[in-house]
């Protein structure tokens, strides 16, 4: 029963995968594509801690953890480049 809802949580997290991918690609503003990759990286982060559970490795929860942060550093200096022009002060 569990492995049944881990893959319909893995196709539906998927499915927000691409409707992000399809926000970073579309935009219509840099703001906009911003959200688009943090959600992409949350959406990856959900997917990668999905399929460790589906396989019972605890590998997937560490890549998780490591695309956590830099998905967080990536972030900050895309929106900090947005508002200022300039990443380091």
């Amino acid at each position: 029963m569990t492995d049944i809802a881990v893959l319909v949580a893995l196709h539906v997290v998927g499915l927000a995968m691409l409707m992000s991918l399809w926000r970073l690609l579309r935009g219509p503003t840099v703001p906009d594509r911003i959200l688009g990759l943090d959600t992409l990286y949350v959406n990856t982060i959900a997917a990668l801690i999905l399929f460790g559970m589906y396989l019972r490795s605890s590998v997937f929860f560490e890549a998780a953890l490591v695309i956590a942060m830099l998905g967080f550093v990536g972030t900050v200096m895309l929106s900090k480049y947005v508002l200022r022009r300039d990443i380091v002060e």
